[in-house]
């Protein structure tokens, strides 16, 4: 299902804005007209979550719940962005989806370097960003534990959405 004028973040994930009420429309007005205002990124940060969770908490809503709004997704990523823009944060790529299927799919590194086929060595260069492991290395592991590469569109990358 396509969803209407999604915010779409820095993974090309789409957040849907059709199920935001008047205030959280509001709130995510001003949280992107701030974030064009290319403030640093640490000032933005405190900015955007002291003004998210000043307004969950006025709801009632717990710190848990509001960290799955996607006002707080959005103001998360325009804070990404404003960190990558000034050279601070690395944009996303195939290190963090290579973490979160070893977090969630595998007990430990050590397990999925033995379905892999790499070495605990190697991988841990790999994710610390000192070394990239070749498209047939990575194609080579991946295919021995399950899994593939998929080539995805890059989403439009704008500084502050």
């Amino acid at each position: 299902m396509k969803l209407a004028n999604p915010y779409v973040d820095l993974e090309g994930n789409a957040v849907a804005l059709d199920g935001l009420d008047a205030g959280e429309r509001r709130l995510l007005a001003r949280l992107r007209r701030r974030a064009r205002t290319h403030p640093a990124w640490s000032e933005f940060g405190t900015y955007w979550m002291r003004a998210v969770a000043e307004f969950y908490d006025a709801r009632g809503l717990s710190r848990t719940a509001a960290l799955r709004t996607p006002v707080y997704r959005i103001a998360q990523d325009l804070c990404s962005r404003l960190g990558i823009a000034a050279g601070l944060v690395r944009p996303p790529d195939y290190r963090d989806e290579l973490e979160e299927l070893i977090r969630n799919h595998f007990p430990s590194r050590r397990a999925f370097c033995k379905a892999t086929g790499l070495s605990e060595d190697m991988l841990s260069h790999v994710l610390a960003g000192r070394k990239d492991l070749s498209l047939e290395a990575l194609t080579r592991a991946l295919g021995r534990s399950g899994y593939r590469l998929h080539i995805t569109p890059t989403p439009e990358r704008k500084r502050t959405g």
